[in-house]
Formats: structure tokens, C-alpha cells, sequence
């Protein structure tokens, strides 16, 4: 009897119906091959239903997404609505209320793409970034004291748990152990400043390491991580930090890697339901162009089932991403790759079937 998953898609704001609609073809070619089934519900969450009703995310929305194997996530991100209504509304509330802990972010320069740092290949950058998702400073801890006064007093605090910290160095060790490359972890922190949150991160970290002889252990602060990902990207295998630095770290990671247009991720709770998107914006000044990248929503895709336990239809999709940039894109830039999107996600859906 053949398995069936039930994928909540919000395909959002700007390009992101477009890209979505990409990554759909691509997981349907897919699943018709593999003998899986894939049933989809879409959700209209985003600037244009908030500019219509004014309202962000319905009440009962998130227990609805919580009865889905898997959230597929186009973009958000609108020209007309207040930067930080829809980021906060939606993209935070749902990783904050499902619980989504990890956001796990493959960083992999794929052939044919070009690497903005001299002399290093797809040899050199193939390193995955585990960052915490639902603590630190993200959680909004804080306030104003005599604001709009020269007097002002503004404090943002970062807030770690043992429990939060510990379950994400955990997952990040058991990653680690199953992507079975160079089985080290690096902690990213800054313990010679943050004295604090780091030394729980660092204390929990060597307690967690013990249970994993196999897996070598390293540290580093962010700010030589930034060196080291411009200078030796292939010393990192699997990398562990907080929600901050992770935030930062992986935008770099991903221009590394050839830029937005490839950068893929997923926030995840492994006991409930998880979230998988693109990384880039909604990009809306190429809304309805068709030229517009989908590589990386389709990159999400193949995420999204390598952690729904169809590993194999998982690598087959990045599989055939690789053979569209090393063999058939000139570029991974809106209106420069030389072909359309929908030409872009057609290529990977044939190709996928050759496989």
C-alpha cells in the first residue's frame, strides 16, 4: 500500500505563487515515479488577504497546519503592507506556535554555479548550518523605557533554556551522525563576550558531545566563522548555533553557495509538523514575469522529503537540480538564467524522471 502525505502550501507573497507552482510539478513528477501520493491544501496567508480583511492569520490557522505532514511555503512579503507585520504575523508565529526549533540550511555550491570565492568549487563548500529557532533574541524579550525622549531606554534580550539549547545541539549531533561525511560539529558561539548564554551553549555541548564518541567536536566564535566560510569553507561539515548568529551565518552561507536563488531550508520540529521554503524574499518586481528562479523552492521541496522519510525521491530532486545548473542554466539571476521558470521547473521534472 502505497504512503500519503497531506502538504499544507501557502504559497504567499510576490514570486512566491510562481515558484511554489514549480516545486509542485517537480514533487509530483517525483512521487508518480516513487509510488508515494501527495495531497495539497493551499492557504492564502499573506499581504494580499491582510490588505483585503486585515487580517494576518486567522484564528484556528495553526491548529488546522498542525494536522498536515508538512507546511510548503512560497514567500512572504509584500510592497504595500509594513515590513514586519507579515515577517512577525506569519513566518514567526508559525515557527514560534508549531514549535519548529531547528531551521536546518544545507549550504552547497551545486556545478555550474559560480562561487564568488577564488579557486573554490563544489569540492570545498558542502556544510550544513543547524541554528536554533524559537529562542534568543528572537522571542521578543524586552522594551522601551522613556521612549521618544533623550532619556531612551531600549533592551532586546536573548533567552536561552537548557531545554532549548540542549534538544538543538542534540538534533544537530544526530544529524550529523546520519549525514556521515566528515561527522564533526562545530558550536558556533562568542563565549568570550556573551559569557552568559554561551557558556550554557558550550556547557550543554560538551555534556551532549559524550553520548556521541563517533562525532569530532570543534568550536568557533561567529566572527572567525565568517572568516573561515570566505577563506576555508571546507573545514566546516555540520555547524550548530543560536538564533542571531544562525540568522547571520547562513546569509552568507548562502551567497557562498551562488545566492538566494539556490538557498533552500527547513524549520522543523521533529515530534510535529515542519515548514520548508526557499530562502530568498518574495522578490515582487518580477511578479508574473516568468523569470524568476525556482531552483531553490524546488531545492525545499526535495528537503521537505528527505524529512518526511522519502530520502531517496529527496536526493533525486537535488540530483536533478545539479544537472539543470551544471548543464543547462547560464545563470542563477531573475531574466539572466536562459530559460523562463517554468521552463527551469520543467527541465527538473524531466529530468527527475531519468533519473
Amino acid at each position: 500500500m502505497s504512503k500519503s502525505y497531506n502538504i499544507a502550501v501557502i504559497p504567499g507573497d510576490g514570486t512566491g505563487p510562481e515558484v511554489v507552482t514549480e516545486g509542485l510539478k517537480v514533487l509530483n513528477a517525483v512521487s508518480e515515479k516513487a509510488g508515494f501520493k501527495l495531497s495539497y491544501t493551499n492557504f492564502d496567508f499573506g499581504g494580499d488577504r491582510y490588505l483585503k480583511t486585515g487580517e494576518v492569520l486567522p484564528d484556528g490557522a495553526v491548529d488546522e497546519l498542525r494536522a498536515f505532514d508538512a507546511i510548503y511555503l512560497g514567500a512572504i512579503g509584500h510592497p504595500d503592507v509594513k515590513p514586519g507585520i507579515l515577517e512577525k504575523g506569519i513566518l514567526l508565529k508559525l515557527r514560534f506556535e508549531l514549535d519548529q526549533y531547528i531551521n536546518l540550511r544545507p549550504v552547497k555550491l551545486y556545478p555550474g554555479i559560480d562561487c564568488p570565492l577564488k579557486d573554490k568549487g563544489p569540492e570545498h563548500i558542502d556544510l550544513v548550518v543547524i541554528r536554533e529557532n524559537t529562542e534568543g533574541i528572537y522571542t521578543g524579550a524586552g522594551g522601551f523605557f522613556k521612549k521618544g525622549t533623550p532619556d531612551e531606554v531600549a533592551v532586546q534580550e536573548s533567552i536561552n533554556t537548557r531545554k532549548g539549547v540542549e534538544r538543538c545541539i542534540r538534533f544537530a549531533f544526530d544529524y550529523c551522525r546520519r549525514r556521515n561525511k566528515e561527522k564533526k560539529l562545530t558550536l558556533c558561539g562568542k563565549t568570550n563576550v556573551l559569557t552568559f548564554a554561551f557558556d550554557l551553549w558550550e556547557r550543554a555541548f560538551h555534556e551532549v558531545a559524550r553520548e556521541y564518541g563517533d562525532i569530532t567536536t570543534d568550536y568557533a566564535h561567529v566572527d572567525a566563522i565568517t572568516m573561515w566560510f570566505v577563506k576555508n569553507p571546507e573545514w566546516f561539515d555540520v555547524i550548530v548555533t543560536d538564533n542571531m548568529f544562525g540568522d547571520i551565518i547562513t546569509d552568507l552561507g548562502a551567497m557562498i553557495q551562488g545566492g538566494m536563488g539556490i538557498a533552500a531550508g527547513g524549520n522543523i520540529n521533529p515530534e510535529g509538523v515542519s515548514m520548508f521554503e526557499p530562502i530568498g524574499g518574495s522578490a515582487p518586481k518580477y511578479k508574473g514575469k516568468n523569470m524568476i528562479n525556482p531552483l531553490a523552492a524546488i531545492c525545499a521541496a526535495g528537503i521537505m522529503l528527505e524529512h518526511l522519510g522519502e530520502e531517496k525521491s529527496g536526493k533525486e530532486i537535488e540530483q536533478a537540480v545539479m544537472k539543470v545548473t551544471g548543464n543547462d542554466l547560464e545563470s542563477l539571476a531573475a531574466g539572466q538564467m536562459g530559460l523562463t521558470t517554468t521552463e527551469t521547473g520543467d527541465l527538473v521534472a524531466k529530468y527527475v524522471t531519468e533519473i
